[in-house]
Protein backbone atom coordinates (compact mmCIF):
# COMPACT_ATOMS: atom_id res chain seq x y z
CA UNK A 1 0.00 0.00 0.00
CA UNK A 2 1.19 3.61 -0.72
CA UNK A 3 2.27 5.84 2.21
CA UNK A 4 -0.25 8.16 1.29
CA UNK A 5 -2.79 5.54 1.53
CA UNK A 6 -2.07 4.37 4.91
CA UNK A 7 -2.02 8.08 5.70
CA UNK A 8 -5.43 8.49 4.25
CA UNK A 9 -7.00 5.20 6.22
CA UNK A 10 -5.95 6.22 9.51
CA UNK A 11 -8.58 9.46 9.27
CA UNK A 12 -6.76 11.77 11.23
CA UNK A 13 -4.82 9.74 13.38
CA UNK A 14 -0.75 9.85 13.80
CA UNK A 15 1.02 6.88 12.56
CA UNK A 16 4.33 5.54 13.48
CA UNK A 17 7.36 4.63 11.25
CA UNK A 18 10.94 4.55 11.01
CA UNK A 19 14.44 4.67 8.98
CA UNK A 20 17.34 1.60 9.03
CA UNK A 21 20.27 1.66 7.61
CA UNK A 22 21.39 -1.56 5.49
CA UNK A 23 24.40 -3.56 7.65
CA UNK A 24 27.92 -3.07 6.24
CA UNK A 25 29.01 -5.58 3.86
CA UNK A 26 29.63 -9.20 5.27
CA UNK A 27 27.31 -8.52 8.23
CA UNK A 28 24.06 -11.00 9.04
CA UNK A 29 20.98 -9.42 8.53
CA UNK A 30 20.04 -10.72 11.92
CA UNK A 31 21.27 -8.28 13.92
CA UNK A 32 18.85 -6.10 11.84
CA UNK A 33 16.05 -7.72 12.59
CA UNK A 34 16.88 -7.78 16.34
CA UNK A 35 16.72 -3.85 15.99
CA UNK A 36 13.50 -4.15 14.21
CA UNK A 37 11.70 -6.92 15.70
CA UNK A 38 10.92 -4.41 19.00
CA UNK A 39 9.55 -1.56 17.21
CA UNK A 40 6.49 -3.95 15.35
CA UNK A 41 4.61 -3.78 18.59
CA UNK A 42 3.80 -0.39 17.51
CA UNK A 43 2.54 -1.43 13.77
CA UNK A 44 3.95 0.72 11.77
CA UNK A 45 2.49 0.94 8.13
CA UNK A 46 6.04 1.16 6.24
CA UNK A 47 10.11 1.05 6.82
CA UNK A 48 12.33 3.45 5.07
CA UNK A 49 15.61 1.71 4.32
CA UNK A 50 18.51 4.23 3.22
CA UNK A 51 20.72 4.24 0.65
CA UNK A 52 24.42 4.23 0.89
CA UNK A 53 26.63 5.82 -2.30
CA UNK A 54 29.96 4.75 -3.19
CA UNK A 55 33.18 5.93 -1.03
CA UNK A 56 36.78 5.34 -2.09
CA UNK A 57 38.85 2.97 -0.05
CA UNK A 58 42.30 2.41 -0.05
CA UNK A 59 44.04 -1.15 -0.81
CA UNK A 60 47.77 -2.19 -0.27
CA UNK A 61 49.36 -3.64 -3.04
CA UNK A 62 53.01 -4.12 -2.34
CA UNK A 63 53.52 -1.00 -0.25
CA UNK A 64 51.43 1.17 -2.48
CA UNK A 65 47.72 1.99 -2.12
CA UNK A 66 45.12 1.43 -4.67
CA UNK A 67 42.09 3.56 -4.79
CA UNK A 68 39.19 1.88 -5.49
CA UNK A 69 35.28 2.86 -5.79
CA UNK A 70 32.68 0.51 -3.79
CA UNK A 71 29.51 0.71 -1.64
CA UNK A 72 29.37 -0.54 1.97
CA UNK A 73 26.46 -0.76 2.75
CA UNK A 74 24.55 -2.24 -0.74
CA UNK A 75 21.45 -4.61 -0.46
CA UNK A 76 18.95 -1.73 0.01
CA UNK A 77 16.18 -3.59 -2.19
CA UNK A 78 17.14 -6.38 -1.30
CA UNK A 79 16.57 -5.80 2.31
CA UNK A 80 13.54 -3.84 1.26
CA UNK A 81 11.93 -7.23 0.09
CA UNK A 82 12.99 -9.06 3.10
CA UNK A 83 11.38 -6.90 5.60
CA UNK A 84 8.30 -6.94 2.96
CA UNK A 85 8.29 -10.35 3.48
CA UNK A 86 9.25 -11.36 6.65
CA UNK A 87 7.15 -8.43 8.68
CA UNK A 88 4.15 -8.10 6.25
CA UNK A 89 5.06 -4.50 5.96
CA UNK A 90 5.45 -1.60 3.50
CA UNK A 91 9.06 -0.92 2.70
CA UNK A 92 10.48 2.59 1.15
CA UNK A 93 13.57 2.07 -0.12
CA UNK A 94 15.59 5.50 -0.93
CA UNK A 95 16.93 6.01 -4.37
CA UNK A 96 19.89 8.69 -5.20
CA UNK A 97 20.66 10.79 -7.78
CA UNK A 98 24.44 10.65 -6.62
CA UNK A 99 26.85 7.26 -7.91
CA UNK A 100 23.64 6.27 -9.75
CA UNK A 101 22.93 6.52 -13.82
CA UNK A 102 19.53 7.08 -15.25
CA UNK A 103 20.01 3.61 -16.22
CA UNK A 104 20.96 2.33 -13.00
CA UNK A 105 18.16 4.04 -11.58
CA UNK A 106 15.27 2.64 -14.00
CA UNK A 107 16.48 -1.22 -13.15
CA UNK A 108 16.86 -0.63 -9.61
CA UNK A 109 13.08 0.59 -9.85
CA UNK A 110 12.06 -2.09 -12.36
CA UNK A 111 13.57 -4.58 -9.64
CA UNK A 112 11.23 -2.30 -6.83
CA UNK A 113 8.21 -3.18 -9.08
CA UNK A 114 8.55 -6.84 -9.42
CA UNK A 115 8.53 -7.07 -6.02
CA UNK A 116 5.78 -5.42 -5.07
CA UNK A 117 7.07 -2.27 -3.84
CA UNK A 118 5.12 0.54 -4.15
CA UNK A 119 7.15 3.84 -2.38
CA UNK A 120 10.68 5.41 -3.09
CA UNK A 121 11.98 8.27 -1.78
CA UNK A 122 13.96 10.10 -4.46
CA UNK A 123 16.90 12.35 -2.92
CA UNK A 124 19.79 13.71 -4.48
CA UNK A 125 22.32 12.86 -2.12
CA UNK A 126 25.23 14.31 -0.55
CA UNK A 127 28.72 15.10 -2.36
CA UNK A 128 31.34 12.00 -1.86
CA UNK A 129 33.80 13.23 1.08
CA UNK A 130 36.79 14.35 -1.41
CA UNK A 131 34.07 16.49 -3.48
CA UNK A 132 33.46 20.54 -2.41
CA UNK A 133 30.14 20.23 -4.18
CA UNK A 134 27.72 17.21 -5.27
CA UNK A 135 28.86 16.36 -8.36
CA UNK A 136 26.05 13.47 -10.04
CA UNK A 137 27.45 10.56 -11.58
CA UNK A 138 28.27 10.31 -15.53
CA UNK A 139 24.85 10.13 -17.16
CA UNK A 140 23.12 10.59 -13.72
CA UNK A 141 20.86 13.34 -12.56
CA UNK A 142 22.11 16.58 -10.77
CA UNK A 143 18.52 17.38 -8.78
CA UNK A 144 16.39 15.20 -7.06
CA UNK A 145 13.43 17.23 -9.31
CA UNK A 146 14.74 15.35 -12.13
CA UNK A 147 14.67 12.08 -10.54
CA UNK A 148 11.19 12.73 -9.51
CA UNK A 149 10.11 12.88 -13.15
CA UNK A 150 11.78 9.79 -13.63
CA UNK A 151 9.93 7.95 -11.45
CA UNK A 152 6.78 9.47 -12.45
CA UNK A 153 7.78 8.76 -16.36
CA UNK A 154 7.85 5.33 -15.18
CA UNK A 155 4.39 5.58 -13.96
CA UNK A 156 3.08 6.69 -16.87
CA UNK A 157 4.82 3.79 -19.27
CA UNK A 158 8.11 6.03 -20.93
CA UNK A 159 11.09 4.47 -19.93
CA UNK A 160 14.31 5.99 -20.79
CA UNK A 161 14.19 4.24 -24.55
CA UNK A 162 10.99 3.62 -25.43
CA UNK A 163 7.01 3.13 -23.98
CA UNK A 164 5.72 0.62 -22.76
CA UNK A 165 1.82 0.16 -22.84
CA UNK A 166 1.40 -2.92 -20.40
CA UNK A 167 -1.14 -3.63 -18.16
CA UNK A 168 0.90 -3.89 -14.87
CA UNK A 169 2.64 -0.42 -15.43
CA UNK A 170 3.99 1.09 -12.09
CA UNK A 171 2.87 3.29 -10.02
CA UNK A 172 4.89 4.54 -7.47
CA UNK A 173 3.57 6.29 -4.20
CA UNK A 174 7.30 9.00 -4.31
CA UNK A 175 8.76 10.89 -0.92
CA UNK A 176 10.99 13.47 -1.28
CA UNK A 177 12.91 15.60 1.58
CA UNK A 178 12.08 18.90 3.19
CA UNK A 179 14.54 21.25 5.03
CA UNK A 180 12.92 23.33 7.93
CA UNK A 181 16.05 24.94 8.57
CA UNK A 182 16.93 25.02 4.34
CA UNK A 183 19.11 22.67 2.57
CA UNK A 184 22.81 23.80 2.75
CA UNK A 185 23.24 24.72 -0.33
CA UNK A 186 19.94 27.27 -0.07
CA UNK A 187 20.05 30.84 -0.02
CA UNK A 188 17.20 31.15 2.05
CA UNK A 189 13.91 29.12 3.25
CA UNK A 190 11.83 31.04 0.60
CA UNK A 191 14.09 29.76 -2.38
CA UNK A 192 14.42 26.49 -0.94
CA UNK A 193 10.77 25.73 -0.59
CA UNK A 194 10.46 27.11 -4.48
CA UNK A 195 12.85 23.54 -5.31
CA UNK A 196 10.39 21.77 -2.57
CA UNK A 197 7.59 22.66 -4.81
CA UNK A 198 9.25 21.69 -8.19
CA UNK A 199 9.44 18.08 -6.90
CA UNK A 200 5.66 18.51 -5.49
CA UNK A 201 4.89 19.43 -9.27
CA UNK A 202 6.47 17.35 -11.05
CA UNK A 203 5.25 13.87 -8.72
CA UNK A 204 6.42 13.72 -5.61
CA UNK A 205 3.34 12.72 -3.37
CA UNK A 206 4.58 13.30 0.20
CA UNK A 207 7.39 14.74 1.91
CA UNK A 208 9.56 13.48 4.48
CA UNK A 209 11.65 16.92 6.67
CA UNK A 210 15.25 16.46 7.94
CA UNK A 211 15.31 15.84 11.28
CA UNK A 212 14.97 19.05 13.58
CA UNK A 213 15.39 19.61 17.45
CA UNK A 214 12.80 22.84 17.36
CA UNK A 215 8.85 21.92 17.00
CA UNK A 216 8.35 25.80 15.40
CA UNK A 217 10.56 25.17 12.96
CA UNK A 218 8.30 22.38 11.63
CA UNK A 219 5.21 24.52 12.40
CA UNK A 220 6.84 27.24 10.76
CA UNK A 221 7.80 24.98 7.38
CA UNK A 222 4.28 23.31 7.28
CA UNK A 223 2.64 26.62 7.37
CA UNK A 224 4.79 28.57 4.60
CA UNK A 225 4.76 25.25 2.52
CA UNK A 226 1.43 25.77 2.51
CA UNK A 227 1.38 29.01 1.58
CA UNK A 228 3.58 28.14 -1.53
CA UNK A 229 1.16 25.57 -2.69
CA UNK A 230 2.65 22.60 -1.40
CA UNK A 231 -0.33 20.58 0.07
CA UNK A 232 0.86 17.25 0.28
CA UNK A 233 1.89 15.60 3.50
CA UNK A 234 4.79 16.56 5.44
CA UNK A 235 5.97 14.20 7.53
CA UNK A 236 8.12 15.29 10.45
CA UNK A 237 11.56 13.41 10.77
CA UNK A 238 12.59 13.02 14.36
CA UNK A 239 16.17 11.79 15.72
CA UNK A 240 17.05 11.63 19.62
CA UNK A 241 20.36 12.68 20.72
CA UNK A 242 22.21 9.59 22.11
CA UNK A 243 26.23 10.71 22.49
CA UNK A 244 27.62 14.07 23.41
CA UNK A 245 29.16 14.29 20.21
CA UNK A 246 26.38 14.93 18.40
CA UNK A 247 26.01 18.18 19.81
CA UNK A 248 29.28 18.99 17.36
CA UNK A 249 28.42 16.21 14.89
CA UNK A 250 24.69 16.87 13.69
CA UNK A 251 24.51 20.87 13.24
CA UNK A 252 28.58 20.43 11.71
CA UNK A 253 27.14 17.70 8.90
CA UNK A 254 22.77 18.57 8.68
CA UNK A 255 23.54 22.27 9.48
CA UNK A 256 20.74 22.67 11.91
CA UNK A 257 20.06 24.11 15.59
CA UNK A 258 19.85 22.93 18.65
CA UNK A 259 17.93 24.40 21.38
CA UNK A 260 20.04 25.79 23.89
CA UNK A 261 17.64 24.05 26.58
CA UNK A 262 18.80 20.85 25.28
CA UNK A 263 22.29 21.51 24.78
CA UNK A 264 22.40 22.96 28.63
CA UNK A 265 21.04 19.38 29.15
CA UNK A 266 23.62 17.46 27.28
CA UNK A 267 25.99 19.32 28.61
CA UNK A 268 25.23 18.00 32.38
CA UNK A 269 25.40 14.49 31.48
CA UNK A 270 28.33 12.48 32.58
CA UNK A 271 28.10 10.17 30.50
CA UNK A 272 26.29 8.65 27.19
CA UNK A 273 24.01 7.23 29.12
CA UNK A 274 23.23 9.35 30.51
CA UNK A 275 23.08 11.76 27.24
CA UNK A 276 20.31 9.11 25.64
CA UNK A 277 18.03 9.61 28.53
CA UNK A 278 17.98 13.17 27.66
CA UNK A 279 17.40 12.51 24.13
CA UNK A 280 14.51 9.97 24.21
CA UNK A 281 12.84 12.55 27.12
CA UNK A 282 13.35 15.40 24.51
CA UNK A 283 12.01 13.85 21.79
CA UNK A 284 9.05 12.15 23.93
CA UNK A 285 8.28 15.84 24.33
CA UNK A 286 8.59 16.74 20.66
CA UNK A 287 6.46 13.98 19.54
CA UNK A 288 3.31 14.56 22.40
CA UNK A 289 3.63 18.39 20.23
CA UNK A 290 3.45 17.01 16.86
CA UNK A 291 0.80 14.62 17.71
CA UNK A 292 -1.13 17.49 19.42
CA UNK A 293 -0.42 19.15 15.93
CA UNK A 294 -1.95 16.48 13.99
CA UNK A 295 1.49 14.97 11.87
CA UNK A 296 0.50 13.03 9.45
CA UNK A 297 3.41 10.31 10.84
CA UNK A 298 6.21 10.80 13.38
CA UNK A 299 9.05 9.47 11.26
CA UNK A 300 12.01 8.08 14.04
CA UNK A 301 15.85 7.71 12.20
CA UNK A 302 16.29 4.86 14.35
CA UNK A 303 19.96 4.04 12.24
CA UNK A 304 19.83 1.23 13.08
CA UNK A 305 19.21 0.96 16.90
CA UNK A 306 16.12 0.92 18.30
CA UNK A 307 16.00 0.80 22.35
CA UNK A 308 15.64 4.39 22.32
CA UNK A 309 12.95 4.32 19.56
CA UNK A 310 10.65 1.77 21.63
CA UNK A 311 11.56 4.15 24.75
CA UNK A 312 9.76 6.45 22.93
CA UNK A 313 6.86 5.33 21.25
CA UNK A 314 5.65 3.13 24.12
CA UNK A 315 5.08 6.77 25.23
CA UNK A 316 3.00 7.72 22.35
CA UNK A 317 1.11 4.75 20.55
Amino acid sequence: MKVTEHIKQANGKTLFSFEIIPPKKGNSIQELYNNIDPLMDFKPPFIDVTTSREEYVYIDRDGLLDRKITRMRPGTVGICAAIKHKYNVDTVPHVLCGGFTKEETEYLLVDCHYLGIENVMALRGDAMSHQKYFEPANGGHTYACELVKQIQNLNNGKYLHDVIEADDKADFCIGVAGYPEKHIEAPSLKSDLKRLKEKVDAGADYVVTQMFFDNRRYFKFVEVAQKEGIKVPIIPGIKPIAVKRHLQLLPQVFKIDLPEELISEVEKCKDNKAVRQVGIEWAIQQSKELLEFGAPVLHYYSMGKSDNIKAIASQLF
